[in-house]
């Protein structure tokens, strides 16, 4: 069973920025990851907190993450963003 991704319009954005990038490889392996189970480990992945309480992170670099969140009932992991959180 595997989950569909659906992308934030902000997440669109960011996909576009790590295109081209050595990071684009990485964010592809671990949107592979999520697709299949948002809750795999390893790689590890980390509840947030405060404003994306609810959602969930992994390291794409030491500065740039995938922020995800998942809708069990609907199969559905929606990519919030594929760059860094802290803007």
């Amino acid at each position: 069973m595997s989950y569909e991704l659906v992308y934030t319009r902000q997440a669109k954005k960011d996909a576009k920025k790590l295109k081209g990038t050595p990071l684009a490889k990485k964010a592809r392996e671990l949107l592979e990851i999520v697709r299949k189970d948002p809750f795999a480990d390893p790689p590890p992945f980390e509840a947030l907190v405060g404003d994306l309480k609810g959602a969930y992170s992994r390291r794409i670099n030491i500065q740039h993450r995938l922020v995800y969140e998942v809708f069990e009932e609907e199969q559905v992991v929606k990519v919030i963003r594929l760059w860094t959180h802290y803007d």
